[in-house]
């Protein structure tokens, strides 16, 4: 450990990782290019559904009334062209809004605000100044890295458990790759992220009980725009600081983790992209096999919801700690985080919409009375399950009893349909997601176009950025 007495350090090792994964590292991988595709057109798709919701759109366009740019970065779905730190605040709020984003330990897609932002700005300003684009290719590589370096920071390193929410983590991975996408060097890149983490942690408070808000579908955006702030000012040649981990007292790890040094179980590679979970119904990850249970009790219970007595569910302990809610509920971001909630409404009606958490449709009498009759408890072999590395499973259970003492109805899902394992299962559905919500949105003429450019792998991978971009602006 340095001291205030002692030469300045050499940076972290943590820090030197990152940087030498992000400018040396090639990833040979093609499936997670497609995996990357897939990611990024579900993420859009995301984006443009967060539209049809004021309290989402009342936070967009410039931060500044009428401070928009001609060649600034389009908005999807919008007519905005704004300034990287505003297009990527706008970009990450809209995709993580309805919590309908790709998964793994977090939101690895929430990265793609400062990416796109990041970009599409360097690509229109190069073709001003007569060189060449960045290709969406480029986009993807540094998708895979931002998903890799997000997801293996979070696996084994419980910021939950300890109050904090994930931001520090989102500023490192996108301020790393964007730093890059700029043409950052690896001492840049240090500087860059050894920022991000003198930055601390935030507290979960709002992601959590009573408390529960909107801020838990922006907060994401927030860091992440701050990532590539970060990495602007890192790129004017603002300092770093080297032991920002390791640093007695004053260091990220003793500030934050009482003394404990991040754990890994991998090194830096293309893991997490291509172990991404995909989500079908907009709620908290851990939920998602939970809401396929109850779509197949359906049909069975729909005609005897007064008859039900209980309903137990068996869960994992991630569940247990961010969705397991009694009580009122205050918003739609309480309740896409109630499994209770999600449950009661997959049981009623068999499908669970984006709208589904909003005030009037929440105030159906028959959710809250079904809510009344579950009970959730821990499968300890659900818990093991869910943090094996070799099955990472999101396991739910639910029990269905009624008061003439008939037999119980009884679903069982350990692999949600956008879980890995399901792949080849889940990806024509997540095609089917992303022309929904292209079609909520856009023209015909214009879901055509985009769904066009979209399809083929090679064609997406060779075209400038700020085409894609542009391919999206109202």
């Amino acid at each position: 450990m340095a001291n205030d007495a002692q030469a300045r350090p050499a940076p972290d090792q943590v820090l030197t990782d990152i940087a030498d994964y992000v400018t040396g590292y090639h990833i040979a991988s093609e499936s997670a290019y497609r995996m990357a595709r897939l990611c990024l057109i579900d993420s859009m798709g995301c984006a443009v559904e967060a539209l049809n919701f004021p309290e989402c759109t009342k936070l967009l366009g410039p931060m500044v009334p009428g401070m928009m740019f001609n060649n600034g970065v389009p908005v999807p779905g919008t007519a905005y062209r704004l300034d990287p730190l505003s297009a990527a605040f706008n970009i990450g709020a809209m995709i993580r809004w309805l919590d309908f984003n790709d998964a793994f330990h977090g939101h690895p897609s929430d990265n793609l605000g400062a990416i796109l932002a990041a970009a599409d700005y360097v690509s229109r300003r190069r073709i001003a100044e007569g060189g060449k684009p960045v290709l969406v290719r480029e986009v993807l590589t540094a998708m895979i890295k931002a998903y890799e370096i997000q997801g293996l920071l979070l696996l084994d390193n419980d910021y939950p458990n300890r109050g904090y929410d994930y931001d520090p983590v989102m500023k490192v991975a996108s301020g790393a790759v964007a730093a890059h996408i700029m043409g950052a060097s690896r001492d840049v890149i240090i500087n860059t992220i050894s920022n991000a983490w003198a930055d601390g942690c935030s507290i979960r408070t709002y992601r959590q009980g009573n408390n529960t808000g909107t801020r838990k579908s922006w907060a994401a955006a927030d860091s992440v725009s701050r990532g590539l702030r970060l990495a602007m000012m890192a790129m004017k040649g603002e300092m770093g600081y080297p032991s920002v981990l390791t640093y007695k007292t004053h260091g990220f790890y003793d500030a934050f983790f009482q003394g404990q040094a991040f754990k890994f179980q991998m090194p830096y590679g293309h893991y997490v992209i291509e172990n991404i979970t995909f989500k079908f119904v907009p709620a908290g990850n851990h939920g998602q096999s939970a809401v396929e249970c109850a779509f197949k009790l359906h049909p069975q219970v729909k005609d005897r919801l007064d008859d039900i007595e209980s309903i137990g569910i068996r869960t994992q302990k991630s569940l247990m700690r961010i969705m397991n809610k009694a009580g009122p509920l205050f918003n739609a971001a309480d309740r896409d985080h109630c499994a209770q909630y999600i449950i009661a409404v997959g049981l009623i009606h068999g499908k669970l919409e984006s709208h589904y958490f909003e005030d009037d449709f929440a105030a159906d009498p028959r959710i809250d009375q079904l809510r009344g009759k579950m009970t959730v408890v821990e499968d300890p072999r659900y818990s093991r399950d869910h943090i094996d590395p070799e099955k990472r499973s999101k396991a739910n259970a639910i029990e269905v009893r009624f008061k003439d003492g008939s037999s119980p109805l009884q679903a069982e899902v350990e692999y949600p349909i956008g879980h890995p394992r399901r792949r080849a299962e889940c990806v024509p559905i997540l095609e089917a997601k992303f022309r929904r919500h292209l079609a909520r949105r856009y023209a015909p003429r214009q879901q055509a176009a985009i769904l066009e450019l979209c399809a083929d792998q090679a064609r997406l991978e060779a075209m400038p950025v700020n085409v894609f971009m542009d391919a999206f602006a109202l």
